[in-house]
């Protein structure tokens, strides 16, 4: 049942994040949302009753005080969404390593202090559930993406992990999205690779909606039922 349940959705001022709060609330749950914007979060939480705070997964006393957050307001936490991510994709010969760096940062170590501010938590309830979205890219590793790709299956070893060591009360879920219609192209610094693949999302994307759905999906599963990954392209990728 997602009803009652109180999730926290990091990256939720837009796009994936975004579409889930809304299709999450929608079913009865409590959602706490997280971003940097906190003008968009803003506008997320009058459509969603959520509650909000400016925070930045990049810092690990960030995800510690947005856990703490939920807590204060509802006494407890059933899931983490571990959405936030970056993609400033280039040849690594271009050598861009601010933009590795900032991946590496958000994309790993962001999902990382997510699972540290979190798993103490639902170790001491005794439930919980971490969903963490990754992609497409980690499963087929195609030129310009390998930093990208590689925080990506990084994520995907941790959880695994995560998920053996976790016991029968706590869940853990992957979420592999290929091209969604999200702002996920705002980051690149190459112009030319940002181009390409604003025009290639353009002609087969598919909404955010269709993440939000799994993600329901493998939240509503009776307690004993763990989906571990889901992977969902346009039909058309």
């Amino acid at each position: 049942m997602i009803k009652d349940k109180v999730i926290a959705i990091t990256g939720a001022s837009s796009g994936i994040g975004e579409a889930t709060a809304l299709l999450l609330a929608a079913q009865g749950a409590k959602v706490v949302l997280g971003a940097r914007r906190i003008d968009r979060l803003a506008e997320v939480a009058a459509k969603t009753g959520g509650i909000y705070m400016s925070m930045d997964v990049r810092k690990r006393e960030d995800l510690a005080d947005f856990v703490q957050f939920a807590l204060d307001h509802y006494g407890k936490l059933d899931v983490l969404i571990n959405n936030a991510g970056i993609g400033p994709i280039s040849p690594l010969d271009e050598l861009r390593v601010e933009d590795w760096d900032d991946m590496i940062d958000v994309n790993f170590r962001g999902v990382l202090y997510g699972i540290a501010a979190a798993l103490p938590v639902f170790r001491k309830q005794n439930s919980g559930q971490f969903i963490n979205t990754i992609s497409t890219a980690g499963l087929q590793i195609v030129p310009t993406m390998a930093v990208y790709a590689a925080t990506k299956n990084a994520v995907r070893t941790v959880a695994d992990a995560l998920r053996q060591e976790a016991g029968p009360t706590i869940r853990v879920t992957n979420v592999s999205p290929g091209y969604i219609k999200t702002n996920f192209s705002d980051s690149m610094t190459n112009t030319d690779i940002k181009e390409a693949t604003r025009a290639r999302a353009e002609q087969i994307a598919i909404s955010p909606d269709a993440i939000a759905r799994a993600i329901a999906f493998a939240i509503d599963q009776p307690a004993d039922v763990d989906v571990n990954d889901i992977v969902i392209r346009p039909t058309a990728q």
